[in-house]
């Protein structure tokens, strides 16, 4: 009896330990206890194998043995078998084990999304025949997919936000069982077209195949998968119209199409989809109207049709809507009036985007009346009347953007006082009454821009309390009094356009304390006294104090700038000493009258003393260093003055300097680089100051030709007419951000390029070590504020100027550092004037010569070498995810194939941003900047998106950056004016807006 017994123990003990040894030898490497079964012993291994402190969750220490069913993440049936492993969000990195199947057979759904899964696709999963629903979403998948069809019992396959490449698995048409499919973002497919086959699909629900390179037209065939609820082709190549037959599609909820080339008119037929919520047609090339069947659906949430050809009205049924929330179409065609019902029956409306078209009337009434509205933005349209006075009360908008209309009458005071709104925009209207005092409780307020209007009254010292200002621009009104002195308080302040008003009394110095001000313009006022010489320190930004009373001396940096202009139309300035004849005409201030003429001539015989020994000296010390140059014989640097005087100048400033003292410190001691288009030198000129030289080699031509073929206009330009229009055009750059440009002297075998030097190295040393960089300074104010000043400085090329500018390499070793850690912009060499093609949008400005580098590179690039603002976008917002984390662009840690650019994203997506965030920084108190850094990074994925067109206009990263700033009041989920509804999709088409 007893030997009967025993021998039933044993007999299931030998089984186990062979099955185990067999399971050791597929893969284990001995780490896991003998006593554990073979279920056990794969967890056990796949915790060895994904490392991390969310794995302390499964406990194998505890005796007899451990319950893993118990383990979270791990589900079992009755009988004790794993059902379902789920480490979603576990900020796990590593490879999935062998032999999955073998060791789990019941294992019915695999989700390992927002981790970091190495390794490509895990070929063991192929042998899963009962796997029911696998999800590795957000997880840095790469290579190539294989063939699905053996996991014929797959429900819900999820491989979205992935790097997959080589061809698109179309062999997921074999696995009929398939109920969702989701590739959504894996734009590194082969360009394909989805085949008929995928018509044997009939249980499929979901089909995401948004962004994964497909091209082509919309297959008609479609209209028969009837069992599809969610539609989702967007971001591909697809052209041609919108097939008809999707009207068949009678239990569609979600139809997504946007980012893509379709053409044609919007199906009325779509009117048929009796249950659809969410329908985005956006970034096409459609025409004719908005159908009035679509508008009519009573289930309608989102209706986004913004940026097509679109003509017609808005229908106005859409007005008797109970379900809308999201009303975009703008930069299209249509005319007629934005419906007057609209927002009253829908309690949840939270967007009203219809900006860039035609249309004509009054703003809607009731728009606010479910209270929950955050967006009005009707900017550029024909609308005219009054702010109806119940948009006061609204006060969770964000954003409130009325600009490029006809609307009159006083500005409802409550609206500069919406106490979350961070722009309020009514610039170019009739509007008119005072700025109130209530604007004090704007606490949220970033940009306040009202010009040209009649607005009226005294700039009240109260905005003053609005302490998170960026960008004031009142200009072109009727705006009486002084400028409060108490504006020196806001000291985040990028711009303040006053110009055009009626402003009185003196210019407050206080302004020359707002650090961040790239932008002052206070002209064709009637301002007295003298100019502030202390706001001269803001140069080299754009000030501009033209035509008002102003009397007194020209401060001396202004001249020194050649920024005369800027004080033209004062007849009470004056200069202190004769200018050139090409200068503005302005008379020589008196000069002090003395009680004694011999105190007078000894003056002036002392002055031209001072003058003549200053020449004496400076002609003594080019002969000791020429003397000292041919003594050594350094290489590189000219041994006669005809090689130095053979350059033709071009100024940019003014300049205390000239060429020989530049020329002849052009030796192998002052190199401080090397770069592909030249040698760097730091050169310390003889008033102490120090320059930056690049030299440049010019493109010889044959001497035979080179007067027969230049048509440079100057000798020393080698005929290379690009280059010069690209100096002069860089040189005439004014903005704090932007490395200075002194001038440029140009030879017959070389152009020197003579720039501002900047003392604390670049941004790569300042973060990742070496060079003149120190870490210990660059607390997370200090890198917010080097983010914001490249952003700034980026805004400026992209947007201020009359042809945009693509620097097309922003990288941090490309961000200088001067001796407050102000960051310039700096290394044009391959950046390209953009030049406007007639009639053509600026925002689509681009070049086609391939430029830049890896880890900053826009994903683009890949399959086309045309660059745009959008790319610079993208390569900020890998230096924004450096600032914020520390790390490099590349690192191995982040897996093969890997960069910042995913990993970030994955934890961003995940919800572990914080998980991301530079240790280092723990120096300053863990938690003291923890919000402002996470805020920072939800900016920088948005700038990072893939889509291009998803991604922000620098000028909204400047803004977005402004409100994320440390001290920063503003809410979490700030949504961008243009693309922040899609946040609101079910897929996470875009990451967490900021």
């Amino acid at each position: 009896m007893v030997s009967s017994t025993l021998c039933s123990l044993i007999q299931p003990l030998l089984c186990w330990f062979i099955l185990f040894v067999v399971f050791l030898a597929a893969g284990d490497d001995g780490g896991v206890a003998a006593a554990l079964d073979t279920q056990a012993a794969y967890l056990a291994k796949m915790k060895e194998q994904f490392p991390g402190p969310a794995m302390s969750r499964w406990d194998f220490t505890s005796s007899p043995a451990p319950d893993y069913c118990t383990f979270q993440g791990v589900a079992c049936d009755r009988t004790g078998n794993v059902t379902g492993i789920d480490v979603t969000s576990w900020r796990l990195a590593g490879k999935l084990p062998p032999g999955i199947c073998a060791a789990l057979p019941s294992l019915r759904e695999l989700r390992l999304a927002y981790n970091d899964v190495r390794g490509g696709f895990p070929a063991t999963l192929l042998n899963c025949t009962a796997l029911e629903v696998l999800n590795v979403s957000y997880s840095g998948v790469s290579g190539a997919v294989p063939d699905l069809s053996s996991m014929r019992s797959l429900r819900v396959l999820d491989m979205s936000n992935n790097q997959f490449t080589g061809a698109f698995p179309t062999s997921i048409a074999n696995v009929t069982t398939l109920e969702v499919v989701n590739f959504n973002e894996n734009p590194g497919f082969d360009i394909w077209r989805p085949p008929e086959t995928f018509m044997a699909l009939r249980r499929l629900r979901v089909l995401i195949l948004s962004t994964t390179s497909m091209r082509g037209d919309i297959p008609p065939w479609l209209g028969n998968m009837t069992s599809l609820t969610d539609l989702e082709l967007s971001g591909n190549f697809l052209v041609g119209r919108i097939p008809l037959s999707l009207a068949r599609l009678s239990k569609l909820q979600y139809l997504e199409l946007y980012y893509n080339e379709l053409e044609g008119v919007v199906p009325d037929e779509l009117g048929n989809l009796t249950e659809l919520t969410d329908i985005d047609l956006s970034e096409n090339k459609l025409t004719g109207g908005i159908p009035e069947s679509l508008c009519s659906l009573r289930n309608l949430r989102v209706l986004q049709m913004y940026t097509n050809r679109l003509t017609g009205g808005i229908p106005a049924v859409l007005g008797n809507s109970t379900q809308l929330r999201i009303l975009s179409v703008y930069r299209n065609l249509l005319t007629g009036e934005i419906p007057g019902d609209i927002g009253r029956y829908s309690p949840e409306l939270n967007v009203i985007e219809v900006s860039e078209n035609q249309l004509t009337g009054p703003l809607p009434p009731y728009a606010c009346t479910g209270g929950k509205l955050q967006y009005i933005l009707v900017l550029s349209n024909l609308l005219t009347g009054p702010i109806p006075p119940a948009y006061a009360a609204c006060t969770p908008l964000l954003r409130f953007r009325v600009s490029n209309n006809h609307l009159e009458g006083d500005v409802p005071p409550g609206i500069f006082a919406l106490p979350h709104a961070s722009i309020v925009d009514l610039s170019y209207n009739h509007f008119t009454g005072p700025v109130p005092a209530t604007v004090a409780a704007a606490a949220n307020l970033t940009s306040l821009f009202a010009s040209n209007n009649k607005i009226s009254g005294e700039l009240p010292p109260e905005i003053a309390a609005v302490s998170g200002l960026v960008k004031i621009d009142l200009s072109n009104n009727l705006i009486a009094g002084p400028i409060p002195d108490v504006l020196g308080r806001l000291s985040r302040l990028n711009q303040l356009s006053l110009q055009g008003n009626r402003l009185t009394g003196p210019i407050p110095a206080t302004l020359a304390g707002i650090w961040s001000l790239n932008v002052l313009n206070l002209s064709d006022n009637a301002l007295s006294g003298e100019i502030p010489e202390s706001l001269c320190d803001l140069l080299p930004n754009s000030l501009d104090f033209s035509n008002n009373n102003l009397s007194g001396p020209v401060p001396a940096p202004l001249i020194k700038e050649g920024l005369l202009e800027s004080v033209a139309g004062n007849p009470g300035l004056c200069v202190a000493f004769r200018l050139n004849l090409t200068s503005p005409a302005l008379p020589l201030c008196p000069r002090p009258r003395l009680r004694r003429g011999l105190a007078g001539d000894v003056w002036v015989v002392g002055v031209c003393a001072l003058v003549c020994v200053a020449a004496a000296l400076a002609v003594a010390r080019r002969c000791v260093v020429r003397a000292r140059m041919d003594a050594e014989g350094q290489d590189g640097a000219p041994t006669s003055p005809a090689s130095s005087s053979s350059y033709d100048v071009t100024s940019f400033h003014k300049l205390t300097f000239d060429q020989h003292e530049i020329v002849e410190a052009l030796i192998d001691k002052n190199i401080v680089g090397h770069g592909g288009s030249g040698t760097v030198y730091k050169i310390e000129l003889s008033s102490g100051e120090l320059v930056a030289v690049k030299k440049l080699w010019a493109r010889r031509r044959p001497a035979n030709k080179l007067k027969e073929h230049d048509d440079s206009g100057g000798g020393g330009w080698l005929g290379d007419r690009e280059l010069r229009t690209e100096v002069e055009t860089l040189g005439s750059i004014r903005h704090k951000n932007i490395v200075k440009l002194y001038c440029c002297y140009s030879g017959a075998d070389s152009n020197l390029l003579v720039y501002e030097y900047m003392p604390n190295g670049n941004l790569w040393e300042a973060l990742h070590g070496g060079g003149h960089g120190c870490f210990l300074l660059l607390d997370w104010p200090t890198r917010h504020r080097v983010a914001m000043g490249v952003a700034q400085g980026l805004a400026y090329l992209h947007h201020d100027l009359m042809f945009p500018i693509v620097h097309r390499d922003i990288k941090s070793s490309n961000i200088l550092l001067d001796a407050d850690f102000e960051p310039k912009v700096a290394d044009f060499g391959i950046a390209k004037v953009l030049q406007q093609v007639a009639g053509g949008d600026h925002r689509d400005a681009s070049t086609t010569t391939i430029a830049g580098t890896y880890g900053y590179l826009a994903p683009e690039y890949a399959y086309s070498s045309k660059a745009t603002t959008k790319c610079d976008v993208y390569s900020f917002g890998v230096v924004l995810m450096e600032l914020a984390t520390g790390r490099k662009p590349i690192e191995p840690e982040f897996g093969e194939t890997r960069d910042i650019v995913h990993w970030v994203s994955g934890k961003v997506a995940a919800g572990g941003e914080a998980d991301a965030l530079d240790k280092r920084l723990a120096t300053w108190g863990p938690n003291r900047y923890k919000e402002e850094m996470v805020q920072a990074l939800r900016v920088a994925v948005r700038c990072t998106c893939s889509i291009p067109g998803l991604r922000p206009t620098m000028a909204d990263v400047v803004q977005m950056l402004a409100e994320a700033g440390p001290r920063a009041t503003t809410p979490k989920d700030k949504q961008d004016n243009h693309h922040q509804q899609q946040q609101q999709q079910p897929t996470n088409k875009l990451p967490p807006s900021p």
